[in-house]
């Protein structure tokens, strides 16, 4: 699997939006999401453009855990 080299924090919130988050809070460039579906989850997201690979990897894998996935899946259900 193949992360994607191109992705913004302004897309992956966008993304993860299709997954019940929602914008929380804001300080600075850092963004954190939560969502209410299968329980409480956080995340917080940097406004970078492009987010760094080894972070993107982290989010999802933090995302991809609370919801039961791969983060293939993960990938596909967010089609990034």
């Amino acid at each position: 699997m193949k992360l994607p080299r191109d992705v913004s924090g302004a897309d992956l919130v966008k993304a993860l939006r299709r997954l019940g988050y929602s914008v929380t809070r804001q300080k600075g460039s850092h963004v954190r999401v939560t969502t209410q579906r299968e329980g409480e989850h956080h995340e917080v997201v940097p406004q970078h453009s492009p987010i760094k690979v080894g972070l993107l990897h982290g989010i999802l894998k933090s995302v991809a855990a609370h919801h039961r996935l791969t983060v293939e899946e993960l990938l596909r259900n967010l089609e990034l």
